[in-house]
């Protein structure tokens, strides 16, 4: 009864929701770090990022995949995945199972801690509500973790900003300006992160060398290993990169399933 009621008093203060993983819906729910619960997941990461599991889906609308109708659900434009295609057959590009809707009402929820639903969102159609995004569960655990590892070693991290993170097929297009065409953006399980304490919209000066440049994202990457050692099933990509006249340096973090490493990692 004690946990029935921590919930309730969850869901009334909007803390977080469902996520999705590829094929399967998960759910989830965060509390702060002074109120933090473990509970059992079916990836064995009971309580690592101060989740309390349960069901939770049914707070927030979800659609189908299905309900895609030429490439939009409504009026907003999502695209067409390789998968619808023909173009890819591993299992790990195979098309989400559905969409989580976002209306003004509830892009402030917390899904964990640190982040909201309103960060993962695609960029672009400003005005156009509802949107629809894809999270996996796995993605915000590992940016927890990965916060929670940075404090730990004296990083102070108040603020880690999701520079981009669910793209769109039709936003994230065939590939080119540096994309993958089958880019983990739009399976939902990828995230370009940087600290931003000063929240200045850049890369703050995690390695205190003076300066803010690729080395310090190489601070996030570090981190990500340490993560992934003590917890492989969260084994994916990282890529650090350089600031250009657009953003600051920042680093791609996401949960493939392999490890795969690229950038200005060395």
């Amino acid at each position: 009864m004690k946990v029935k009621f921590v919930v309730k008093a969850l869901l009334a203060g909007s803390a977080a929701i469902a996520i999705t993983r590829l094929g399967n819906p998960a759910e989830s729910a965060s509390l702060g770090a002074a109120e933090r619960l473990t509970a059992e997941s079916d990836s064995g990461l009971a309580g690592i990022s101060g989740k309390l599991r349960g069901p939770f889906f049914t707070y927030l609308t979800a659609r189908p995949f299905h309900e895609k109708v030429n490439g939009r659900i409504g009026q907003y434009l999502i695209g067409f995945w390789p998968g619808e295609r023909g173009r890819v057959t591993s299992k790990a590009y195979q098309n989400p199972s559905g969409f989580i809707e976002v209306t003004r009402d509830n892009q402030d929820t917390r899904i964990s801690e640190h982040f909201r639903l309103r960060d993962f969102l695609t960029k672009g159609q400003v005005t156009t509500w509802p949107k629809y995004v894809v999270i996996r569960e796995e993605l915000v655990d590992k940016l927890e973790l990965v916060i929670a590892d940075l404090n730990a070693r004296g990083v102070l991290v108040r603020q880690m900003t999701v520079m981009s993170g669910f793209r769109t097929p039709a936003y994230n297009g065939p590939g080119g300006d540096g994309r993958s065409g089958v880019s983990r953006h739009m399976y939902g399980d990828a995230a370009d992160v940087f600290v931003d304490n000063d929240r200045n919209g850049r890369m703050d000066d995690l390695n205190s060398d003076g300066k803010v440049d690729h080395r310090d994202a190489r601070v996030i990457l570090e981190s990500v290993e340490r993560v992934e050692r003590r917890h492989p099933a969260l084994s994916g990509g990282v890529g650090v990169y350089k600031a250009n006249s657009a953003h600051g340096p920042f680093a791609h973090v996401d949960v493939r399933g392999w490890r795969a490493r690229w950038g200005l990692i060395g």
